[in-house]
């Protein structure tokens, strides 16, 4: 059986869940959410729950999925009452974000500054060196802060480039501290 599956998901007060059509559509105040739902996989929203089920909770497939669909539903309430975040910091002399329109423009020691198109759905905030990025799905607001960072990943040497605010970089020696011992 699955723990995450078999938990009841409650629906908060201003929230409507409808599922028609294979996919489950979750309305909140901060936006709207739509996930297709897999053939294996049953929703039943009933007075202020939903239920995921599946038809044989014993094949490890079915238990899988049923956790995983129980786990998107869950940040699908999350994101379209309270959204989610990602917040990015920026280290290295003369490295600087800011916004340019409604492009992300990063200037991380290239000949040229990189700009970063934001995709719709998602609302990016700068001040000084963090980078805050915002919106109601989950899987979007990680796509875009990895791919954020990957356009300067952090070095380990001097810790320059751009990474998460809670990333702890693993520092290296160096040649010179090398060469002393």
């Amino acid at each position: 059986m699955s723990r995450i599956g078999k938990q009841k998901i409650e629906i908060p007060e201003g929230v409507t869940i409808e599922v028609k059509d294979g996919a489950v559509k979750v309305k909140g105040p901060k936006g709207e959410l739509t996930r297709k739902l897999n053939d294996l996989v049953n929703v039943e929203v009933q007075d202020k729950e939903v239920k995921v089920t599946v038809a044989k909770p014993e094949e490890k497939k079915e238990r899988a999925l049923w956790g995983t669909f129980s786990a998107h539903i869950i940040n699908m309430i999350k994101g379209v009452t309270e959204e989610f975040m990602k917040e990015l910091e920026v280290n290295g002399v003369g490295y600087k974000v800011a916004m340019q329109g409604a492009d992300l423009k990063i200037e991380v020691g290239y000949s040229h500054p990189v700009l970063y198109k934001v995709p719709e759905g998602i609302t990016i905030s700068t001040e000084k060196n963090r980078i805050k990025v915002t919106g109601v799905d989950t899987e979007l607001v990680g796509r875009v802060a990895a791919e954020i960072r990957k356009v300067r990943k952090p070095e380990p040497y001097k810790g320059k480039g751009i990474k998460y605010v809670d990333e702890v970089i693993r520092r290296k020696a160096g040649k010179a501290a090398k060469a002393a011992a």
